[in-house]
């Protein structure tokens, strides 16, 4: 058994955590970048698509609820429900050893190498992240370099999954960093505000 550390799903980890830490008490209903889902909404997604993960690659079980209808209705506190998704994923990921070519994963293709997995994982933490900060006016918690670094795997998964886990693309500006562009491939404007 492997006892690998990730640092990019470390960081993804960290960036979900404070956004979420970031929330306003009133702001749980709020509009986000996820046109039909508030900020509750996004939260439970995330933190389910963490689990899910984590039943495929341990076998038991994912989240309690369906992560892609979340019901918006928070019955606990936001970490008791983000952290144990959270360390759950931190410590199935670290029994993925590096070299590991079939690693199981929730969405197409459903396995992958382990750099690949871990970064999908990483990428819908940090992504959520980001959509959580922006809805709530908090800064973004999705660096350039995370982005950089997540951008393999968001070309890789994202063109089988548009419709379904992505919407379509949205052409960057030809100077947009590597942040903007990273969210535009996955449908997002990188200048989303509040309605």
């Amino acid at each position: 058994m492997s006892d690998t550390t990730w640092e990019i799903l470390d960081q993804a980890h960290q960036a979900l955590r404070t956004a979420v830490a970031g929330v306003p008490a009133d702001g749980w209903q709020l509009s986000t970048p996820c046109e039909q889902w508030d900020v509750a909404q996004v939260l439970q997604h995330a933190a389910g698509d963490q689990l899910a993960y984590v039943a495929k690659l341990t076998g038991g079980p994912g989240p309690a609820y369906d992560a892609f209808a979340p019901s918006g209705t928070l019955d606990s506190s936001p970490a008791e429900l983000l952290e144990p998704a959270l360390a759950r994923s931190a410590e199935a990921f670290a029994a993925v050893g590096p070299a590991d070519q079939d690693v199981p994963v929730p969405l197409p293709p459903f396995k992958l190498p382990a750099d690949l997995a871990v970064e999908a994982a990483a990428l819908d933490a940090a992504v959520h992240a980001w959509d959580i900060a922006v809805a709530t006016g908090q800064p973004s918690p999705l660096t350039p370099s995370m982005a950089q670094a997540l951008r393999p795997v968001a070309d890789a998964l994202a063109e089988p999954l548009r419709g379904f886990a992505f919407v379509p693309a949205i052409e960057p500006a030809p100077d947009a960093d590597a942040l903007s562009s990273l969210l535009n491939h996955l449908g997002r404007r990188a200048d989303w505000t509040a309605p």
